[in-house]
């Protein structure tokens, strides 16, 4: 990691607590449970999307859109529907967890072989993504699931005041 890297202890913290997180997909407040900072939470821990029946999605679904289409789109394609050269995230998050979708982002994967060449590299120095990467998890999540269309999300609720504060100190702003 880099020398006062703020990131790169999310990224540590990503590849030692992997393992305390199970996937579980949720659409509602019904079914998740919503956080002091405004995350939904399935009840084992991992974070999801709430879409609300008027097709309002959840601050943190809206910021995945963002980040997504501002660091993954260029390989992943729009939407998470993949390109010639890299695969549909919106197709992968189907089957892939919450703990094996961290440790692709942070450590990157490569695939090579008779039918394959695929190289993903690793973004654990990437402030971009790793302040990030649990918005951009539930924002192909969603996709994955159908709970949100492809585009930009219409409605959205307000940013809350802990996510503010967690991405400036992320990313080092503030005092």
């Amino acid at each position: 990691m880099a020398k006062n890297c703020r990131w790169g202890r999310v990224a540590a913290f990503a590849v030692t607590t992997m393992t305390m997180f199970s996937p579980l997909t949720l659409h509602s407040e019904e079914t998740a449970k919503k956080g002091e900072d405004g995350k939904y939470m399935t009840a084992e821990g991992t974070p999801t999307y709430n879409v609300g029946s008027d097709g309002t999605v959840d601050w943190y679904t809206y910021s995945g859109y963002r980040r997504y289409h501002a660091d993954c789109h260029t390989c992943h394609g729009p939407d998470g529907q993949g390109s010639s050269y890299a695969p549909a995230l919106a197709h992968s998050l189907k089957t892939m967890t919450y703990e094996q979708f961290m440790d692709v982002v942070v450590n990157g994967r490569q695939k090579v072989g008779v039918a394959e060449n695929q190289v993903m590299p690793s973004f654990a120095q990437n402030v971009n993504v790793m302040c990030y990467i649990d918005d951009l998890y539930i924002y192909l999540k969603a996709r994955a699931d159908d709970a949100v269309p492809r585009g930009r999300p219409a409605k959205r609720e307000d940013k809350p005041k802990q996510a503010t504060q967690n991405e400036d100190s992320c990313l080092g702003r503030g005092g």
